[in-house]
């Protein structure tokens, strides 16, 4: 939830981390439409606005296609297929998130109809297994749900699993394997989703490099946050993935930003004539940035007990919200000029001091469970006053809540 202290709140919510064609689409039609009807517009803004807006709806093989229903792909071209390739398959954020996730997209015509969904984890089981342990979050998140039951029949055939280590060599060439048997003779575009934890990444990424890119189409590979447990961690991951792969090829993912809370308060913000010039220390208090989850650690213990709620949350979802919170507009929405604009907020941020800070620890609600560890300091509860020393924010406090267990999710 993020509330202005003076303003009305403000519902809404999320932004993709790297060519976000959607957000795009939206922000420069909503922009068209105001300068029309404010005829404010001028020739030659019009026209760059308009250059930029076929740049962005005919990407090149660079970046990833812009959704399409499959009636439509299937009209241009019957020789192009897609693979996604999800690594660390049977783990939580897989079975709540991502798949869930593919199954929406597939529901809704934007995966073709032949895609081929490959899970692999070390855990032994078969196909139907991962069909069976899937299913129960699968859900039609559509309002008239027509042909739901045959849709997800049809998403469960097309899903796979293979099983092996992160660093094995042999299970990614069995994987690549099985890929180029479900994908046959025709052109194959190839995803690669890293669920899996960040010691694992560099093993998993080398492999996959080596073992499982296709030569007949584009590869491309996704990781979640946290990229590293500090600066040179994380210096040391990017630079091998950038040994394996190009940088259009990579894509950073945070979860949380692909809500329609910050797509929505971006756009009100850019595209809003009213609420842009309000948008500083002149006409606000304070902000006020809160994430609870009323679920705990739960089946995550030993991977929190590494991070803790600021590497798990605050350093990613908490301080790119208030990046693209608080940000200067950019020059333009490629990817580099927001990054800019981001890092500018993030080196404005004022050193913290103890006193702004409060960390607490949720009470385990069961003990007995293998992976909760009762006798650790690691908080799961995190709240501050953050400061952003800039012309803009001077002297406007960011007051930060997030935690786990806590009474209500929002």
């Amino acid at each position: 939830i993020l509330r202005l202290i003076s303003l009305p709140a403000i519902d809404g919510s999320v932004f993709a981390f790297k060519r976000s064609t959607t957000f795009c689409q939206k922000f420069f039609g909503l922009r068209f439409w105001l300068i029309e009807k404010l005829n404010l517009q001028k020739p030659n803004r019009r026209e760059r606005l308009g250059h930029e807006s076929s740049r962005i709806i005919s990407q090149g093989k660079d970046q990833l296609p812009i959704a399409v229903s499959s009636q439509e792909k299937a009209l241009e071209d019957k020789s192009e297929t897609q693979s996604l390739h999800v690594v660390g398959a049977t783990g939580e954020l897989a079975i709540r998130k991502i798949f869930p996730a593919l199954f929406a997209l597939y529901y809704s015509g934007f995966l073709p109809e032949n895609v081929g969904i490959f899970g692999y984890s070390r855990k032994n089981i078969t196909d139907d297994d991962l069909r069976s342990i899937i299913v129960s979050s699968l859900t039609c998140r559509i309002d008239h749900q027509q042909n739901c039951k045959d849709k997800m029949d049809a998403f469960l055939s097309r899903t796979y699993y293979l099983n092996g280590g992160y660093n094995n060599i042999e299970g990614m060439k069995k994987l690549n394997e099985r890929m180029e048997t479900v994908e046959g003779e025709v052109e194959a575009n190839r995803i690669f989703y890293l669920s899996i934890p960040q010691e694992a990444l560099s093993d998993v990424s080398s492999s996959l490099a080596d073992n499982a890119q296709t030569s007949k189409g584009w590869n491309r590979i996704i990781i979640e946050k946290p990229f590293g447990l500090d600066a040179q961690s994380s210096y040391q991951l990017t630079q091998l993935l950038l040994s394996k792969f190009e940088e259009k090829q990579i894509y950073r993912i945070d979860h949380l930003l692909g809500k329609n809370l910050i797509e929505n308060l971006t756009v009100l913000r850019f595209s809003n004539l009213v609420f842009e010039p309000l948008w500083s220390r002149t006409y606000i208090r304070s902000v006020q940035v809160i994430l609870s989850e009323e679920w705990g650690v739960e089946t995550r213990g030993r991977y929190f007990d590494g991070y803790g709620i600021i590497r798990d949350i605050v350093h990613s979802h908490i301080l790119q919200t208030i990046a693209l919170f608080a940000m200067e507009a950019p020059i333009s929405l490629d990817d580099e000029d927001v990054r800019k604009e981001k890092v500018k907020v993030l080196r404005s941020i004022r050193k913290f001091e103890p006193g702004d800070i409060i960390l607490g620890q949720c009470k385990a609600s069961s003990p007995d469970k293998v992976d909760v560890y009762s006798n650790n300091l690691t908080p799961t509860f995190f709240a501050a006053a953050m400061y952003i020393d800039n012309a803009r924010w001077d002297g406007v406090p960011f007051l930060i809540k997030a935690g786990m267990g806590l009474i209500k999710h929002r």
